[in-house]
């Protein structure tokens, strides 16, 4: 638990604070911090009479002699979960440091049990992201993933949904963001870890689509309020462990094919778009050419708006900002261009698949 990592760090508080030399020994005695860097690897007499005894030691500066290589000063013990894991050495006159002795000490042992709690948040959430990574594999290994959920406290029950958040980075850390989300949906009720370094796995637990809905919105209104730009992709319910890999696939098609401007995206909403996936690239390729091929960017554009505004010349007029008229123009002109009129249902689904061949080729 006492690393030289963290006796370092506590050597640099407490020096810069103090003025004083201060030095950190481990259970052996042999000092792994100090001020004086020379001192690093020596064996401290004074710690190794304290990890004895499990009292302080005062050494004044008439009985320094009776310890080889020990300044004056005081030798206090760290302890850990009721364990004497440490000592640390202040040195100096130890009528001056016996006011302050105590308050090292402290400050000391709660820096430990800071590193202590922030090294068990890590390992807890390692062991979320294997269960995680078992859920999405082919055969999986039910005995690994209950162990591991035991550690961390938690059962899975059905239904099961999985999200996969994608985010721009900002000032928070990766365990600050965890924290948050796992705060709205519930530790019990979410399974929450990174997939890389922009993405993260939301897998629910035991909840129904209306409380997802409700936690997602609120999830997406913190990290917003924080400075996030974020995307979901959700996938779909499902009833089975085995299915879970399912419903990441369909979150993570969800948000491969969703609006770039749009927070949150169901499999649902472009399950039309994910079939065009399927189809070869040479038959998308010529259907698209021959819908659309004569077309400007211009006409797709007004296109897109029209289908987005549900074919409702009103409503994208205002839209694009232009006249009624023009409007109606443009849309004309696109049947005359395409023979493919998109004010007619079935005229407008071809349009529509072709610019979503089109939107498909330039993401890939």
């Amino acid at each position: 638990m006492l690393t030289q990592e963290i006796a370092m760090e506590i050597v640099k508080q407490t020096t810069n604070r103090l003025n004083r030399n201060i030095n950190i020994m481990d259970d052996k005695g042999i000092i792994i911090a100090s001020g004086n860097h020379e001192r690093i690897d020596q064996l401290h007499l004074g710690a190794m009479e304290v990890l004895k005894t499990g009292k302080p030691l005062i050494i004044p500066e008439n009985d320094r002699h009776q310890w080889v290589g020990v300044l004056p000063g005081i030798n206090l013990p760290i302890n850990f979960q009721n364990v004497i894991i440490g000592v640390i050495g202040i040195t100096g006159d130890p009528t001056e440091l016996l006011e302050f002795g105590e308050l090292v000490k402290m400050i000391t042992e709660m820096m430990l049990h800071q590193a202590f709690l922030a090294e068990q948040l890590e390992w807890k959430q390692h062991l979320k992201e294997l269960v995680f990574e078992d859920l999405l594999k082919e055969d999986i290994n039910q005995h690994s993933i209950d162990q591991r959920l035991e550690l961390i406290g938690m059962k899975l029950e059905p239904p099961y949904q999985v999200g996969v958040m994608e985010m721009k980075l900002n000032r928070l850390n990766k365990n600050e963001l965890i924290q948050m989300t796992e705060t709205v949906f519930g530790s019990q009720y979410a399974l929450v870890g990174f997939l890389n370094v922009n993405r993260v796995f939301i897998l629910t637990t035991g909840l129904s689509g209306n409380n997802i809905d409700k936690r997602l919105d609120s999830t997406i209104k913190q990290l917003k309020a924080k400075d996030f730009v974020i995307r979901i992709g959700l996938g779909s319910i499902v009833d089975k462990e085995s299915s879970i890999v399912h419903s990441f696939r369909e979150a993570e098609t969800a948000l491969l094919l969703g609006e770039a401007n749009q927070a949150l995206t169901r499999y649902t909403d472009v399950e039309t778009k994910a079939l065009l996936e399927r189809i070869n690239e040479r038959t998308k390729q010529q259907f698209q050419e021959r819908i659309l091929g004569s077309l400007s960017e211009k006409l797709i554009e007004t296109l897109q708006q029209f289908f987005q505004s549900n074919l409702n010349i009103g409503e994208c007029a205002k839209r694009m900002f232009i006249h009624r008229n023009s409007l109606i123009y443009r849309l004309k002109k696109i049947k005359d261009i395409t023979g493919y009129n998109p004010q007619v249902l079935q005229d407008a689904i071809t349009l529509q698949l072709a610019i979503w061949v089109s939107q498909s080729k330039r993401r890939s």
